[in-house]
């Protein structure tokens, strides 16, 4: 038997590399896709499958996934949304080309690859479609509006899909991570100098007493922070379970934040999420 294939996105670093060569090790056939070719050059030199993926490009959507198919036979057993961005700032200082930017990342670019992979899946009679939120896609905090409500927003397009598909053979799923350590802070500070102007902002002092030391700062763990390997352990649970869970949450937070939403007045979450 061909062994089981699985599209992954964001697999330059963080969860998205260590899934790849977590399944990889499984016997999945993996293709491990980057949006930077450089990327897609230094997995290829480790061994994995890799093509260039940019969510915000359609053309390299289509690509990756047509080369994938190629390489299978015109089958896809599971893809992974994983890729994504963040742009920190306050909400006030936040530019709408700069939130459509983390929306066209997050959240549009997954949708249309998940559009492109249901007929091959509706076609061979089986798939799984797993989305990766966080634990911003449950709750709120300060600095981040643009990477929560994209993350909201993914969370409300997957429970939907989730809800459509009842009638296929088509399983779609949600990690939650979050605290994981990957590259992310580091990557979005070039969004930050592209999109803020936080000098001019009214809230001035705060980013200097908070968001740029934890920006441009040494980057220590945040508390409950676990590795990429916990993502990749729920991911192989979300594949290989036989009839897969709708959520698979990871670390505390996720869990603590899933109870918190539910049984805490809205006025008593918002004081401890103001504290993140």
């Amino acid at each position: 038997m061909a062994p089981l294939s699985i599209l992954i996105t964001g697999c330059s670093s963080g969860i998205g590399y260590h899934a790849a060569h977590a399944l990889k090790s499984r016997g999945w056939r993996v293709f491990a896709s980057c949006r930077k070719p450089d990327d897609v050059t230094r997995l290829r030199d480790e061994g994995l499958d890799s093509f260039h993926l940019d969510y915000t490009d359609s053309a390299t959507i289509r690509s990756a996934l047509d080369a994938t198919l190629e390489a299978t036979g015109g089958t896809l057993d599971a893809i992974f949304n994983n890729g994504a961005i963040a742009l920190p700032g306050a909400n006030e200082d936040l530019p709408r080309d700069g939130l459509a930017h983390v929306f066209d990342t997050n959240l549009l670019g997954p949708h249309e690859l998940t559009r492109m992979a249901i007929p091959v899946m509706r076609r061979q009679g089986h798939g799984r479609i797993i989305n990766c939120s966080s634990v911003l896609g449950l709750v709120a905090a300060p600095w981040r509006s643009a990477y929560v409500a994209s993350k909201f927003a993914l969370e409300g397009l997957t429970d939907t899909l989730r809800v459509e598909m009842r009638d296929t053979p088509i399983h779609v799923i949600l990690l939650e991570p979050g605290p994981i350590g990957t590259r992310i802070r580091e990557n979005s500070t070039a969004l930050f100098e592209r999109y803020i102007d936080w000098e001019s902002s009214a809230r001035a002092d705060q980013y200097r007493g908070a968001l740029l030391k934890r920006l441009y700062g040494a980057p220590g763990r945040d508390k409950f922070e676990l590795t990429p390997s916990a993502t990749s352990a729920a991911l192989i649970r979300a594949l290989e379970d036989r009839k897969p869970a709708a959520r698979y949450r990871v670390t505390v937070p996720t869990t603590a934040m899933t109870v918190a939403r539910r049984v805490m007045p809205t006025r008593a979450l918002d004081w401890i999420l103001a504290r993140a």
